[in-house]
């Protein structure tokens, strides 16, 4: 107890006071995070947020800081309570408690793991230094891919976009490590940096792993060419966004033809690949890339190239020498000054092992039914105001209208968390080292995944933990997933919120966003049981599309980092998503209770408080960093453009602040989009 308690105490005793003082009231949720030196007719994201940007710089662990850290980080505390109660435990052999707190344990021991250097992973080195030819190679690469490495290509097992009811085999573009194709080709000061660096890179850890300097050096050279290479096949960020070009089915014997010198029933067995005939290819040109760049490659040189991905892929597991090695490249994408203490890499690396796991504790503990009730009678809200919305469109006819409205009924929520969770029993964790636990995870997640091949698919699944700052719309499922973390407000339990507040925090900004992009530009060619399927007549699908390249020019001209422009196209989805999101919110918002009675909260209408909300979804700040990586390999606008942009084409915005022609957040009706 401080001076100042005891003295408020004796302060009481004295007096004989026999009642307790009244709770000052918490400062309000919206008005706590104004600037009132900027005007929400010049720069909203600003006004709404900027007293607390300026009053939280970013820490120096962090590659940006804003509202959904301060979750993430409320959420890594809870979970390490979790994973330290279960390790004190003494938890019988194969429970939950058992594997969380030995995942826990062997995370934290970082004398055991620097004491053991290599050796968790020596046996998968010699096999890849026994290797005498391609196919022996190959087979090495299925087992490293297993384990949590990935090399050449990437693979996965999802539903098939045509077929929703049946599991697919996929293979995608991949083998380079750099975050997207454009950081082998740009050539601004910035991206020449980090291609320097990242070859240094590769010669750092090759050599710590015991090659000499003239053999890393030389290797690090050859890897970035073939990765670049490589690269020169991938397709553009917003070229991925077309399903259809993006989906090739082949038979699995047609395979040889697109890259014949990979054997491809010897490495679909390795893989695990089994009761299936075909698969969906990506991107084939990619794949014809990668046969010469295997033809025409030194097995030597492949040979590293394995090897750095190996080492680079389980550095978070290795001594402390990778690890800081791979920080120290990392931080030039990421902008963090220091590495994130030991505890939260190991609750990060815990959830990505076992992350439901977790999960089905925390929501033991820390998820409120009352809350869960609340979002789940505002996802109806939401779906009704987008089914009086679809109704009111000119641009759309009657009988794609009714193709909606099927779709939007069979949007199926999952609040909180899941129904049914998953069977980790066998998962195989215990205290011999982390790396092995990791490898074992990784195998358990890999088999569980391709043990899905040739059986009925699980609607019922969720892709994230409760936990989880972030939603989802699976447009294969037609279903939206809300965690039970989306919903939280730092320092606030629901019940204090009021609704214009939840509406666009909340309502706006998850629900409703999550809602629209079932009918955003991609999610749209979806049907209503999730199967890739055409349902508009091609006049609406012009119409569509007109007014979708309105919000594609728009975003264009938005230029956060100076030579570094918003990609309009790659970012159409989310940005439709968002403004269809504050459409929908506002109209369920304007049916409550609050909105109706019209009185102001803290100075602010109920309107106002309404944007203010959404904007509460988007607070926070990255490092240039960051933003600049984003930018290339995100399908999301920067946080101050999600809520500006959309804001501009919203006529309630226009009145809530009297936002009027020279004005900065004004935008001509003739320019602004309207899509839903």
């Amino acid at each position: 107890m401080n001076n100042l308690l005891i003295a408020s105490a004796m302060v009481c005793f004295i007096a004989g006071c026999n009642t307790k003082k009244p709770v000052p009231a918490k400062a309000d949720v919206l008005g706590i995070n104004v600037d009132s030196t900027i005007k929400p007719a010049d720069d909203f994201f600003e006004f709404a947020n900027g007293k607390w940007l300026k009053e939280n710089s970013i820490p120096d662990d962090q590659s940006g800081w804003g509202i959904g850290n301060l979750v993430i980080e409320e959420n890594l505390t809870r979970l390490r309570a979790i994973s330290e109660k279960a390790a004190a435990s003494k938890a019988a052999a194969g429970s939950s408690d058992q594997k969380i707190g030995d995942f826990w344990t062997t995370a934290m021991d970082s004398t055991q793991i620097n004491a053991s250097g290599l050796k968790p992973i020596q046996p998968l080195l010699d096999k890849l230094q026994a290797v005498k030819d391609l196919p022996a190679l190959l087979e090495v690469v299925s087992e490293f891919k297993k384990i949590g490495s990935g090399t050449f290509f990437s693979e996965y097992v999802t539903q098939d976009n045509k077929k929703s009811d049946e599991m697919a085999y996929t293979l995608w573009q991949g083998g380079i490590v750099l975050p997207d194709r454009e950081y082998y080709f740009k050539n601004d000061s910035a991206t020449v940096n980090i291609r320097q660096q990242y070859q240094r890179y590769i010669s750092d850890v090759l050599g710590m792993a015991g090659d000499d300097s003239a053999l890393a050096k030389s290797s690090a050279v050859n890897i970035l060419a073939m990765e670049t290479r490589l690269a020169s096949s991938h397709r553009k960020l917003e070229d991925l966004r077309d399903p259809y070009r993006n989906y090739n089915k082949i038979s699995t014997a047609d395979l040889s033809k697109m890259a014949g010198n990979i054997d491809w029933a010897t490495y679909l067995k390795n893989i695990q690949v089994k009761n299936i005939d075909s698969v969906i290819v990506g991107q084939p040109e990619f794949f014809k890339q990668l046969n010469e760049v295997l033809v025409n490659t030194p097995l030597a040189d492949l040979k590293q190239y394995v090897k750095f991905n190996l080492l680079a892929d389980l550095s978070g597991v290795l001594p402390d020498s990778y690890n800081n090695r791979s920080f120290e490249f990392i931080k030039l994408l990421s902008g963090a000054k220091t590495q994130k203490p030991r505890w939260k890499r190991a609750i990060e690396m815990e959830e990505g092992a076992m992350g439901e796991m977790l999960g089905q504790l925390y929501v033991k503990e820390f998820f409120n039914e009352t809350a869960k009730k609340r979002y789940t009678v505002m996802v109806e809200d939401i779906r009704a105001a987008l089914k009086d919305r679809i109704g009111k469109l000119d641009w759309m006819s009657d009988s794609t209208k009714q193709k909606a409205y099927k779709k939007l009924a069979a949007i199926k929520s999952k609040v909180g968390y899941p129904d049914k969770w998953k069977d980790f029993s066998g998962m195989d964790i215990g205290r011999e080292s982390l790396a092995k636990n990791y490898m074992n995870a990784r195998l358990w997640w890999h088999n569980y995944e391709y043990n899905k091949l040739g059986k009925p698919v699980n609607r019922e699944e969720w892709e994230m933990y409760p936990q989880t700052y972030n939603a989802y719309y699976n447009p294969s499922n037609n279903e939206i997933v809300l965690p039970a973390g989306i919903f939280t407000v730092p320092g606030y339990r629901d019940e204090e919120l009021d609704d214009a507040t939840v509406y666009g925090y909340g309502g706006a900004s998850t629900i409703g966003h999550e809602i629209t992009h079932g009918f955003d530009d991609y999610g749209r060619q979806y049907d209503d049981i999730g199967n890739l399927k055409s349902w508009w007549t091609a006049t609406d699908e012009a119409a569509f599309n007109k007014r979708a390249d309105v919000m594609v020019k728009q975003f264009n001209e938005y230029e956060p980092i100076k030579g570094y422009h918003i990609n309009g196209k790659a970012t159409l989805g989310e940005n439709i998503a968002d403004l269809g999101g504050i459409l929908l919110g506002i109209e369920a918002f304007k049916k409550t209770a609050q909105y109706k009675e019209g009185k102001s909260i803290a100075g602010y209408t109920p309107m106002q408080r309404f944007f203010m909300g959404y904007s509460l979804g988007w607070l926070g700040q990255n490092r240039e960093e960051t933003q600049r990586s984003r930018l290339l390999t995100d399908y999301h606008s920067p946080a101050k453009y999600r809520v500006n942009g959309p804001f501009v084409n919203v006529d309630e915005f226009y009145s809530a602040f009297n936002i009027g022609p020279g004005n900065n957040m004004y935008r001509p009706d003739s320019l602004r989009v309207k899509i839903w």
